[in-house]
């Protein structure tokens, strides 16, 4: 049965003529984002002492032995499940990220090699990228998910095309776009002014307007079992959503389908990128650290990895064993790393009190999911220093020795 063309803005309040459908869609949404991510957050805390101590065991246990083999296998499905945490933060709109200015075209650049690999010989890749456009503020790590995401998407539509003489091409394109007045009328969540326009487009089989309207519900898949988790376009939601874009979809039965992400630009010049991975010698120091962590395994796994990079280090159960520890220390502390969520007195409040009493201490807030007077829609204020759990020894020397070195 042939179904109509349909532009769908997914960002936004419903039209008149579908509102049912859209409503749907949102309050399935909405479901999602009420769901316990206190659990999340109880998760990461266990994904951080199995992936910390197994990269702690691997540094300890030659290559050739076969228990080195276990711990590579254990770290490994550890980062695909920190993976699916992420996932599900950024869906729900409680992932922490760290936005700046960003070059749209420069991030797929820089990915195109890795997305090629992904999609295989036999599909057509070409990018059409506007010279020239304006930055947007984003995390580039957050681009990356969702370029990822929609390539994946675009390959698993293109290989269930039938035919083996069927095109295989998959466009990624980028130009300068003004949402104006009377688009924002129709699409109240978005926004006047300027935006980029990032497109996903593929030759591959399509979807019915049944499918298009619930593509975005978390756990939504039309794969087979085990061939998807149906996270994959939800995250990409949660995070332009995040962000306060809007993204659009458009497609019909065997004609293939078109995302447009419209996101919002600012005037600030691109920063630059990321550095090359850190040595081990120049994460070292020899300040004195207060850690702050009410789970167990995180605080003995992060102490362990503070000690070994040449630190010396306090700890605390919560904030007010953490104001105990620094009337009793005779040694300047430089740095406090802590939890957000802990009981008797959160990280939060642990900083505001080490603020009026202690100024000289720096801090580097610590947690897999935050709370509303860290956040504001899902971005750190500015000014707050934030490490993602599950975190690396290696992730958390860095972020300390950056934030020492300031």
């Amino acid at each position: 049965m042939e179904r109509c063309r349909c532009w769908e803005s997914l960002r936004t309040s419903p039209r008149k003529n579908n509102s049912k459908s859209n409503c749907a869609m949102h309050k399935n949404w909405n479901r999602s984002a009420c769901s316990p991510v206190e659990y999340l957050t109880i998760f990461n805390n266990l994904l951080t002492v199995i992936n910390g101590l197994a990269e702690v065991a691997m540094r300890r246990v030659p290559a050739s032995d076969r228990v080195h083999e276990y711990l590579t296998s254990i770290l490994k499905a550890g980062s695909q499940a920190r993976d699916l945490t992420r996932q599900l933060l950024a869906f729900s709109r409680k992932q922490v990220f760290q936005p700046r200015s960003v070059d749209i075209n420069v991030v797929i650049r820089d990915l195109e090699k890795m997305l090629r690999r992904l999609i295989g010989e036999d599909i057509k890749m070409e990018t059409v990228l506007h010279p020239g456009i304006a930055t947007v503020r984003a995390d580039p790590g957050q681009i990356e998910q969702i370029l990822v995401n929609l390539i994946v998407n675009a390959r698993d539509a293109i290989q269930e095309k039938s035919g083996a003489a069927a095109e295989k091409r998959i466009t990624i394109e980028t130009k300068p776009w003004r949402l104006d007045s009377s688009y924002v009328a129709d699409h109240s969540e978005s926004r006047v002014g300027p935006h980029v326009m990032i497109a996903i487009s593929d030759s591959g089989v399509g979807m019915t307007e049944a499918v298009r309207s619930k593509i975005f519900e978390p756990f939504f898949t039309t794969k087979e079992l085990g061939r998807g988790t149906g996270l994959g376009l939800a995250t990409v939601y949660g995070i332009i959503k995040q962000n306060g874009g809007t993204i659009q979809v458009y497609s019909e039965p065997g004609r293939g389908a078109s995302f447009k992400i419209f996101w919002p630009v600012t005037g600030e010049t691109a920063s630059p990128p990321e550095g090359e991975a850190d040595s081990e010698a120049s994460l070292r120091g020899n300040e004195t650290i207060l850690l702050v962590e009410d789970h167990d395994g995180v605080r003995g796994f992060a102490g362990n990895a503070l000690r070994e990079y040449g630190y010396s280090v306090l700890e605390a159960r919560d904030g007010i064993e953490a104001l105990e520890r620094l009337d009793e220390s005779n040694t300047s502390v430089a740095l406090a790393v802590t939890d957000l969520i802990m009981p008797r007195m959160n990280g939060n409040e642990l900083a505001d009190r080490m603020a009026s009493l202690y100024p000289e201490i720096r801090v580097l807030f610590a947690s897999g999911y935050t709370d509303s007077y860290v956040i504001e829609s899902g971005a750190v204020k500015e000014g707050v220093n934030f490490l993602q759990k599950p975190y690396s020894r290696q992730e958390l020397a860095k972020s300390v020795r950056q934030l020492l070195d300031q």
